[in-house]
């Protein structure tokens, strides 16, 4: 995805969903940048010759330095039953992320409680319920190690802001790049080595299971990570894989 903001992954009548690159805001905010929702109204807009108006509803949201699966709908059908599924759970998201520091286990659960400060856009993680909490649940495992880098394969049960970045950093292994949760230092492009690997759930108007794989960014330091043993990435017990 080199010098473009989006690949498609996967598209019909009823479901856009895109690989968005590190750095792209998904909807607009105070700074005013171009969003990644606009970019596609315009693409649906062109490639469709749609007069008026472009329909396309935002599912769920990934934060701007972060790269990797967005799900659109085409239609307000579409997006009334994603958001369902999203709501009810119903669907398995699996992010990649390096971190400098090795976690204490190799795989765990993290549960903990997590308080956001809208006004300097950052959460608090806490290891009890506290007043304004909302509770966040993830899983983790270690995929590999290289360089004193270490990949961790993340799959979040809940959809809190910022949680996989807060949960890690809150267990000592901040996100490469990540300052905002404890990383020394920023990286090129103020990105941060958190990638949207792969989303599974049923179509909700098919009905039939959908399995989306992101190509991870074009960067030197992803790159060596997939040159670790080839099975560790493989996706297993998937119907459907789109490249």
């Amino acid at each position: 995805m080199k010098n473009q903001p989006f690949q498609v992954i996967y598209e019909d009548n009823h479901l856009l969903i895109v690989n968005k690159a590190p750095g792209i805001l998904v909807q607009g905010d105070r700074t005013g940048d171009v969003t990644l929702l606009t970019l596609l109204k315009e693409y649906v807009k062109e490639k469709y010759d749609k007069p008026g108006e472009v329909f396309l509803g935002l599912v769920h949201r990934l934060d701007r330095p972060v790269s990797g699966l967005v799900v659109f709908a085409r239609t307000s059908k579409a997006l009334e039953r994603m958001n369902e599924i999203f709501r009810k759970r119903q669907v398995q998201k699996t992010y990649w992320a390096i971190v400098r520091r090795k976690p204490a286990k190799d795989a765990d659960k993290l549960v903990n409680w997590l308080v956001k400060d809208e006004q300097k856009n950052q959460v608090t993680v806490y290891d009890y319920e506290v007043a304004s909490s909302q509770k966040a649940e993830l899983s983790y495992r270690l995929m590999g190690k290289i360089n004193e880098h270490y990949l961790l394969e993340v799959s979040p049960i809940t959809g809190r802001p910022h949680q996989i970045r807060a949960q890690l950093a809150h267990m000592g292994c901040p996100i490469r790049g990540d300052v905002k949760y404890g990383y020394d230092r920023a990286v090129p492009d103020k990105k941060i080595y958190l990638h949207a690997r792969r989303l599974y759930f049923t179509h909700p108007v098919k009905k039939e299971p959908l399995v989306c794989k992101a190509a991870l960014p074009v960067d030197p330091f992803w790159e060596e990570f997939l040159a670790l043993d080839d099975e560790k990435f493989k996706d297993k017990n998937m119907d459907f894989i789109f490249e």
